[in-house]
């Protein structure tokens, strides 16, 4: 057929999150060429925006640069400004989920997120409940947005990522920004990311792309085409640590970001295993795991439930339980929030909780607020980050290189307008907002200068 390059399946791709800056020395007060900048335009392939969010306020900003090409598909509840140049939607499919508005809008907060840690604006005494408090700014704060939204609660389509390609090229975009990825490695010319990153590449567009969450195991990165930069996830020098107290006065500390406060009131303390929702089909061996419906609410209303599991806390949290610890295994180079007062303590405080539990016919616990403390060790790669080597070219080295993206700082939508994140997708829009800065002082180098630039300096 004449035009056809390829076909393959329309595949779907999944989603890939204040302080990173300043951690990787670039302070407020870098030199800037702020003419330039103001006229570079960062093209964020993702899951839309926020506009509302003070990240993407367009006040004092000029007109969009006059190389500008793009258009703003305006719907009712969504309108561009001159920070936000640009938006389109794609949905080739036609098929909306309930919570999906068709429009450029952001409902999971994913793009917001990496929009505003490349490019976002100022945006003084933001923090997450009191935690991370400072100043949220992205790396190119001068610079302007073009959305892209092709990503939804069904994940994000090879033909719409295709069609997103081509009108970014054809608008005018500097930049690309991409954190999403497949879940298994596909040869280039059957890759939709490698397609049109290449047809970006060949127009002198660079495209940032995170390396992938399916880490620590090797050859996990999907995203490994030679002509854009992959990004890997690494740590900043920030962690948080979560105490809980027993009702014999031993501590034990875990990690989360528990943004709740228990006033030192202690509550029961049950085993999940003892507490199975024996109506709804569960026996010890599964509610000992704290999954949702597994828990009996008569038996866990009012009380922190011991799991045997690191889980999203949805289980305990629907049961009525007042808080969660739960214990594992797992790396810990990463803390997560969850919907209750909850700690992840390590295997060995676990089983010393469990013992404590079957000492006494009343035993209690407190779960105290996170703290902020230093990670001395960092940088490191974080364990959830995809590693190569390349499994589709052993020879070409991938990732590319790694930058902050874990507990990262940054807009959200729509309820709370900064949220703490983690993974390769946080990562990626570090790198896009340093090529946007390097591109700002040097408008004519090609992608793969701007590349090395960053690998080698």
């Amino acid at each position: 057929m004449g035009g056809v390059v390829s076909v393959f399946p329309n595949r779907k791709r999944k989603l890939h999150t204040t302080r990173s800056w300043d951690f990787m020395g670039f302070s407020q007060q870098v030199e800037r060429s702020t003419t330039e900048e103001s006229d570079i335009v960062i093209g964020v392939f993702d899951t839309g925006i926020w506009p509302e969010s003070e990240s993407f306020n367009g006040t004092g900003f000029g007109p969009p640069p006059t190389k500008w090409r793009g258009s703003c598909q305006v719907s009712a509840n969504f309108t561009c400004n001159n920070k936000i140049v640009g938006a389109r939607y794609y949905k080739s499919d036609g098929e909306f989920g309930p919570d999906d508005l068709p429009s450029p809008r952001d409902t999971d907060g994913h793009g917001s997120h990496t929009a505003s840690t490349a490019a976002g604006n100022l945006v003084s005494m933001a923090s997450l409940y009191g935690f991370s408090s400072g100043t949220a700014r992205g790396c190119v704060p001068s610079a302007r947005i073009a959305v892209y939204k092709i990503c939804w609660s069904d994940g994000c389509d090879d033909a719409d990522i295709l069609a997103a390609f081509d009108d970014a090229i054809a608008d005018g975009v500097d930049i690309i920004s991409l954190s999403l990825g497949s879940s298994n490695p596909h040869e280039y010319f059957n890759d939709s990311i490698a397609i049109g990153t290449f047809h970006a590449m060949r127009n002198g567009i660079l495209t940032s792309a995170s390396a992938g969450n399916d880490g620590p195991s090797r050859s996990t990165i999907t995203n490994v085409a030679p002509w854009f930069i992959s990004v890997a996830a690494s740590t900043i020098d920030r962690k948080f640590s979560t105490k809980v107290q027993l009702g014999n006065n031993n501590i034990y500390e875990g990690i989360s970001i528990n943004t709740y406060d228990l006033q030192n009131v202690t509550y029961p303390l049950i085993y999940g295993g003892d507490a199975a929702n024996i109506s709804g089909g569960f026996t010890d061996s599964s509610s000992r795991f704290c999954h949702q419906d597994s828990l009996d609410q008569n038996l866990v209303k009012g009380k922190i439930v011991v799991c045997d599991d690191l889980v999203s806390g949805e289980g305990p949290f629907s049961a009525g339980a007042v808080g969660a610890l739960m214990q594992g295994q797992r790396r810990r180079d990463r803390a997560f929030s969850f919907p209750l007062p909850t700690s992840y303590v390590d295997t060995n405080d676990g089983s010393d909780i469990l013992l404590y539990i079957n000492s006494t016919r009343n035993a209690t616990a407190t779960i105290y607020r996170s703290t902020e403390g230093n990670n001395t060790l960092a940088p490191i790669v974080g364990s959830l980050s995809s590693r190569g080597p390349n499994p589709i070219t052993p020879d070409i080295l991938k990732p590319d290189i790694s930058a902050p993206g874990i507990d990262i700082l940054a807009a959200w939508s729509p309820v709370n307008p900064v949220s703490e994140v983690k993974g390769t997708s946080m990562a990626c829009p570090h790198v896009t907002g340093a090529a946007a800065y390097i591109k700002s002082f040097h408008p004519t180098w090609s992608p793969a200068a701007i590349k090395s630039a960053l690998m080698t300096t």
